[in-house]
């Protein structure tokens, strides 16, 4: 075997710097500065941890084929159960995700836009005028329902039920799954026995609503996903178990329902500080376009990623990544934070400018919000398409105002990061006018699309 060699990193106590390389991106930036673009980090129950952000690194890290590199073995399977895709390792999960990825593509993919432009028009309608509102809450509501009905295909009994638990099972998942499973103190008022009880009446509904499809004569018609997943079946003719395509369901709905509406939270508190953007996206949607909108939210993702790692554990007896030479189990963490914040990557990245994706799309092993290589997020299409719908409706329908008021702060939800104040707006509704809202983005006394932020 070779001999390990592993750079330097700091010496405080290792629950510290776990929670470190989850929370906003100011720390990770400060370890960086002191130890370089890799670092080495102490995490509980792994011996060896590396963050890397070097761009070559990052990219042969993603690129390894996962009989090299594979999925960190503490990961969010622990909330989401083992027939997750996050539970799944090698074969299991290639044919897996060759299963799923069908539904998140082409015609399918389509016809879920009206799905989430009627529930953003729904959404919207509640909106006060002239008076400032967190969009967060509303973000959640959009893409919960928009998912509960092109994932689960639910409705009735069904959607009412599941639209009161899933954002419970979310928000205290999210917190436990970065903590050990304790072995006393499981019982039914505890966090862990409160999760557990919710996760089997999840468990429950969706037997309900799987016995239910099994028996509709008119299933193959069927757009949701739960619908796919039940006619599905892997190469030898097998099919996903009830408790797999469970699993499944609230892995998808886990990765894209908070994370989806956080982004499109932070897409509102970035516009409302850069009205010069805000005003040409209003013109763009006016006159039918999409290009500054695509590249508004691949900007967004870039300068405010929700998650702030992507996470690989070495399969081999010894991996040589770029200038380290890695010992079997060793984590290598990814700081998404540190390679979008990188001006060799994005010229002048402090600056949020979304003219830069207008004509150049990003390079996938450098801009990662999604994570890349085999594990790249499958319902990364659907999510844009999400922020692409609920953005251009937004715009088409209300004149958001701007503001000079200091950027928002990164507030650690656990997995994910959000703005503190939840995306504060200020709203009117569009006048039928044709060119009325594009006329009251003034920019006069506001920042300009050149703030550092």
């Amino acid at each position: 075997m070779a001999t390990v060699t592993l750079p330097r990193g700091p010496s405080t106590p290792s629950v510290i710097q776990a929670a470190m390389t989850l929370t906003p991106g100011n720390r990770m930036r400060r370890l960086r500065d002191r130890f370089g673009d890799t670092f080495r980090v102490k995490l509980p129950k792994i011996e060896h941890a590396l963050v890397v952000s070097d761009p070559a690194e990052v990219k042969q890290l993603l690129q390894s084929g996962a009989d090299t590199v594979d999925n960190l073995s503490l990961n969010l399977s622990r909330v989401l159960g083992p027939g997750s895709m996050f539970a799944l390792n090698g074969e299991r999960h290639h044919r897996q995700r060759r299963l799923l990825v069908p539904p998140f593509h082409g015609r399918r993919l389509a016809a879920y836009e009206t799905i989430v432009e009627e529930e953003t028009v729904r959404e919207l309608a509640t909106w006060p005028q002239d008076r400032p509102l967190p969009t967060m809450p509303s973000m959640m509501r959009i893409t919960l329902n928009a998912i509960l009905r092109t994932v689960f295909g639910a409705k009735g009994t069904e959607l009412a039920e599941l639209r009161e638990l899933l954002p419970r099972i979310v928000v205290l998942g999210s917190r436990l799954a970065s903590l050990p499973i304790p072995d006393v103190g499981r019982g039914r008022w505890s966090p862990w026995g409160r999760f557990w009880a919710m996760r089997r009446r999840y468990d429950a509904i969706v037997e309900r609503m799987l016995a239910s499809a099994a028996a509709d004569p008119q299933l193959d018609e069927r757009d949701d996903i739960l619908a796919m997943m039940l006619q599905s079946r892997y190469e030898d003719g097998g099919r996903m178990s009830h408790s797999e395509v469970a699993d499944q369901l609230l892995t998808l709905l886990s990765a894209g329902h908070e994370t989806t509406a956080t982004t499109l939270a932070w897409t509102v508190e970035r516009l409302r500080r850069h009205p010069e953007v805000l005003r040409d996206l209003v013109a763009e949607v006016d006159a039918g376009g999409s290009a500054l909108r695509q590249a508004t939210i691949i900007e967004v993702q870039r300068t405010r990623p929700v998650v702030e790692v992507v996470a690989r554990q070495v399969m081999v007896d010894s991996l040589q990544l770029g200038r380290w030479t890695l010992p079997r189990g060793c984590a290598v963490i990814v700081s998404i934070t540190l390679v979008h914040d990188n001006d060799t990557l994005f010229p002048d990245a402090g600056t949020f400018d979304p003219h830069r994706f207008v004509d150049a799309k990003p390079d996938l092993y450098e801009w990662i919000p999604f994570g890349g290589g085999t594990r790249r997020c499958l319902g990364a299409a659907f999510a844009n398409m999400e922020m692409n719908v609920v953005l251009r409706t937004m715009l088409r329908d209300y004149t958001v105002l701007p503001t000079s008021e200091a950027a928002e702060k990164r507030h650690s939800r656990g997995i994910t990061n959000g703005p503190a104040l939840g995306g504060r707006a200020v709203v009117r509704r569009r006048s039928t006018q044709p060119g009325s809202a594009a006329a009251g983005h003034t920019t006069t006394g506001h920042p300009t699309t050149g703030e550092q932020s």
